[in-house]
């Protein structure tokens, strides 16, 4: 009897939190995928494959939005709905999605779903974790729909108003997502992505606002909202703050220095439209993707750049991806701690601890190494020059969706490349990891302490 009740404890399997996200995402990447690919989703006329069907539906819900098939002219407004939704479910999570429907009809949270919507959203506790979901549904709810009276409102203004209704809702929720999904080359006189309005502040403006606002992660939108009560941000909100705005002055400065004189991207535009378009580039590199300018027109020094940019990446517990600003900004306090001789990270006069540091540069070799394994890989499946491949690769694996040309007529071995990328990318490769391993156990001794010469 004890033998048989040994045995089913072992065949009983419960599945941690990151097996959770691991199962849940491929669930919904499969069933956008068989979605996808059914006559309803495909536009009268064009036929998809079956591995052209997955990866949109991996680009979806890992909200980054390379394709290799055009939104708006491929698929049907079926078809169009379930890429979106797709976007939704991964950009918020698909735990934020499934407590939706559990609070609707007032089920109970148990324990195990608040460990795991604690490890979906990098919340630091399952204290309050509940409460979160709920502003984090509502901030989205009131974003997206900000965005989406304002972008419909203003594409009445050149198309009927049914489909300027529609291509506010689609749009307003990619850009928040930081999908990278649009409809625009569906018109005949359009390039994709938002090309056309590269000069129009308004779109610019409500655009990288939507992209922000989605980078900077939950937690920080939910502090901004309460600043006017408490008069103070934390630690993480003042980090992800300040290096998110640096970045983004940083960047406009740097694009506008190497693009100025290229005919094929600023030196056309007028003095607003230099402005825009570097500012719109250095906003939509770190996590959505979309583009005013053809990143396949930029010099190669300027591709290296948002390279870097994307690498970076947003916010934690955002709809971006990449290493996270947060990392980034511990990285450089540990290289100026070194530099000047200190023991400390000191960030806004608070000490880093060891255990961070050391995670972050973790994250950042992790990433580092993923992203030359796809680029090494890539360059065996593909035809193409090494920056391009890079730029794709690291566009995949930190979830931006920015393309210098290499996916849209990319092989199927090079499509499961970067189906791997951006799947890993978005899940975490840490969380993965855990998800995979187990038979974790505690070590029993510590080896004794040795010392190498570094430098």
């Amino acid at each position: 009897m004890l033998k048989l009740e040994t045995l089913r404890k072992k065949l009983r399997f419960r599945p941690s939190p990151p097996q959770v996200m691991l199962f849940g995402f491929l669930f919904i990447i499969l069933a956008g995928a068989q979605l996808l690919s059914r006559p309803i989703s495909i536009a009268e006329g064009t036929s998809i494959p079956y591995i052209d069907a997955l990866f949109m539906s991996v680009s979806a819900t890992c909200v980054t939005g390379l394709t290799v098939l055009s939104t708006g002219i491929h698929f049907s407004i079926f078809g169009q709905v379930v890429l979106i939704l797709l976007a939704q479910i991964g950009g918020l999570g698909f735990m934020t999605m499934a407590t939706l429907f559990a609070l609707l009809f007032r089920k109970r949270i148990s324990f195990r779903e608040r460990l795991v919507l604690q490890e979906s959203l990098n919340y630091s506790s399952t204290e309050g974790i509940v409460r979160m979901i709920r502003k984090v549904l509502l901030y989205a709810l009131v974003i997206e729909l900000a965005g989406a009276v304002l972008l419909s409102g203003y594409f009445m203004l050149e198309m009927p108003v049914g489909q300027a209704l529609y291509f506010g809702v689609f749009h307003s929720i990619s850009f928040f997502n930081n999908a990278g999904f649009d409809l625009f080359a569906q018109f005949p006189d359009r390039d994709g992505s938002l090309i056309h309005y590269v000069e129009d502040p308004f779109i610019n403006i409500v655009c990288m606002l939507l992209i922000f606002f989605g980078g900077i992660g939950f937690i920080v939108i939910s502090e901004l909202i309460t600043y006017p009560k408490h008069r103070k941000f934390s630690l993480h909100s003042k980090v992800v703050l300040s290096v998110t705005s640096l970045l983004i002055v940083f960047g406009a400065v740097v694009f506008i220095a190497l693009e100025l004189s290229n005919p094929d991207t600023l030196q056309q535009l007028s003095g607003g439209g230099k402005l825009l378009g570097a500012l719109f580039q250095s906003v939509t590199a770190r996590s959505a993707g979309l583009s005013t300018i053809d990143p396949g027109m930029l010099r190669e020094v300027t591709q290296f750049f948002l390279v870097i940019l994307m690498f970076i990446g947003a916010g934690p517990g955002s709809t971006g991806g990449g290493i996270r600003v947060t990392t980034f900004a511990i990285l450089i306090g540990a290289m100026i701690a070194m530099v000047r001789g200190r023991d400390d990270v000191i960030l806004f006069r608070y000490r880093i601890a060891k255990r961070q540091i050391h995670q972050a540069i973790m994250f950042t070799m992790i990433a580092f190494f993923i992203i030359c394994t796809g680029t090494m890989m890539l360059s065996i499946t593909e035809t193409g020059d090494f920056l391009t491949i890079l730029f794709e690769a690291t566009s995949a694996y930190c979830t931006v969706g920015m393309s210098a040309g290499l996916t849209s007529h990319i092989s199927d071995a090079g499509k499961i490349i970067l189906m791997t990328l951006m799947f890993v990318g978005r899940l975490g490769p840490v969380t993965l990891a855990f998800a995979l391993n187990t038979h974790s156990r505690k070590e029993l001794y510590r080896f004794p302490e040795g010392k190498i010469t570094i430098g």
